[in-house]
């Protein structure tokens, strides 16, 4: 196969670009964007930059606004409640169908992102932070080898996400919520049900965060 058939497709990259923007907290929620401007900011055609919005939109991670703008839904209580019941049922259990396919270098691999994300904690990088912890849980998630599992925890982060790095920015580094220490023990161990309290335990974390938040109207 040659360089040029492996390419991956612009419509994707900027789906994938779109998306990261949502997910890393480039675009606040509440705040609409012009399609324009996302096509200068992403540096795509008009084509490719509708059909991210398009599928964002279908994912509930974008909001059409009318008048060629869109936003990031604002989080709201009954939203939460809803994404954290999904999220409490469906990354905690593909933590633990992941302890099953987890190697010594898989393992090592994660801890190597972890160790990216104390320095994020201890920088005070909220950016920084956000995707390495991004990139721990889907690394682990990926592993379950369950990929309608995976899509979906996919959906909720995007709309999560956008809220935890408001949330994130506005309380600084002790704001930032982290129970990989105990996950990667309990990998070592091969220890399932611990692998699934751990990360159970580092979503609500978050959860609460984004809550208390709310309840302060913070958000």
């Amino acid at each position: 196969m040659d360089i040029e058939s492996r390419k991956i497709p612009s419509h994707e990259v900027t789906y994938a670009r779109l998306r990261d923007m949502i997910l890393f907290g480039k675009l606040e929620p509440g705040a609409a964007v012009t399609i324009q401007g996302l096509v200068a900011d992403l540096e795509a055609g008009m084509t490719p930059v509708r059909e991210a919005i398009r599928r964002l939109c279908a994912e509930g991670a974008l909001e059409a606004q009318g008048n060629r703008r869109v936003c990031v839904p604002k989080m709201t209580r009954e939203m939460l409640e809803q994404i954290a019941f999904a999220r409490l049922t469906i990354e905690p259990h593909l933590a633990e169908l992941a302890t099953r396919h987890l190697t010594e270098q898989s393992i090592a691999e994660l801890e190597r992102i972890d160790g990216t994300i104390d320095a994020a904690i201890s920088a005070g990088d909220v950016s920084g932070y956000l995707e390495a912890n991004h990139a721990f849980h889907f690394y682990l998630y990926e592993a379950a080898e369950a990929p309608v599992l995976v899509d979906l925890a996919r959906m909720m982060w995007l709309r999560f996400g956008p809220s935890l790095r408001v949330v994130c920015a506005q309380n600084g580094r002790e704001a930032l919520p982290d129970r990989h220490h105990d996950a990667i023990a309990a990998m070592r161990a091969g220890n399932a049900i611990a692998l699934r309290q751990a990360l159970a335990s580092d979503i609500q974390q978050g959860n609460d965060q984004v809550r208390a938040a709310l309840a302060m109207g913070e958000i």
